[in-house]
């Protein structure tokens, strides 16, 4: 499945939802199902800066593809940071560095986001990018 496939995906998926109360118990469930980081990855170097709530990220390349892990001790952000991974995990670096993630405004998950939240949101992003355009100039 392709990067935008997988955006599509989770558009269909949020679509389901009228609600936005329904869309944030969606987002912590899919925290739950997060691959968890494990606990010696947890250290500050791994933490992303910006988030209100502790977001760790453990980035790697295998076969060419990136591969992320993370955990948060907010639910919510456990959530967010899964959805990311979701899109993200097992593409191509250049493909991540580049991507346009449409499927961020296209939920409404920014706006319906406190202004830390969404500037944490921002952060992951930004983080699991920067990752990519260091694994792709390699």
């Amino acid at each position: 499945m392709t990067l935008e496939e997988k955006q599509q995906e989770i558009v269909e998926e949020f679509a389901v939802f009228d609600d936005w109360m329904d869309k944030y118990e969606y987002i912590i469930e899919l925290g739950k199902d997060l691959p968890l980081i494990s606990d010696d990855k947890k250290t500050d170097d791994r933490l992303i800066e910006g988030c209100q709530s502790r977001v760790w990220l453990e980035t790697d390349v295998v076969d060419g593809k990136m591969q992320f892990t993370a955990d948060s001790d907010a639910i919510i952000t456990k959530g967010i940071i899964g959805l990311l991974i979701q899109v993200m995990n097992n593409e191509d670096p250049k493909t991540i560095a580049t991507a346009d993630l449409h499927f961020i405004r296209e939920i409404g998950l920014q706006e319906h986001l406190s202004p830390t939240r969404a500037n944490g949101l921002l952060s992951m992003v930004q983080k699991m990018k920067l990752s990519a355009l260091k694994a792709a100039a390699v």
